[in-house]
């Protein structure tokens, strides 16, 4: 089967090309995105392959950067609720928080309380609200200040 690409508009990247098949369809959209439901995974290679974008194709101007939680906090290992399992189409899903960067990149904080998660054969995400006390906040440089360490 021959792949076939596209060209997307990005927020942040300007046009791409992607495969079709890096396209992911979430189940149950972001929150506060009901209208959107098809994103794909973007990678900076300047940058770490611990940050990524989640970018819209339904809207150019939607993307979101996420961060691999075990960068953020080595300790968090959420477990996918059963429905949000069964929804995705299995257990195998990859978890990525949402960070927001309200000024500097210091300032950076990360959603740990409702992650995105991605199972990447099936290509169907989800954001998922977990129980337990999760903060909707979490400093990104938390650790790296408590340390004193770059």
């Amino acid at each position: 089967m021959e792949e076939s690409f596209v060209l997307i508009e990005t927020r942040d990247f300007g046009q791409v090309e992607i495969g079709e098949q890096d396209a992911i369809h979430f189940c149950q959209p972001i929150f506060g995105f009901e209208n959107l439901r098809e994103y794909v995974v973007l990678f900076d290679d300047e940058i770490s392959e611990s940050f990524v974008w989640l970018q819209s194709l339904e809207d150019p101007n939607v993307c979101f950067m996420m961060v691999d939680p075990a960068v953020v906090d080595a300790d968090y290992h959420p477990a996918l609720p059963v429905g949000a399992a069964k929804e995705l189409g299995g257990e195998e899903a990859v978890c990525w928080c949402i960070l927001t960067v309200p000024g500097s990149f210091e300032q950076a904080t990360v959603n740990l309380k409702s992650p995105v998660m991605i199972h990447p054969q099936r290509r169907t995400g989800l954001q998922v609200i977990l129980d337990g006390d999760y903060p909707v906040r979490y400093p990104l440089m938390k650790n790296r200040e408590d340390t004193g360490s770059c």
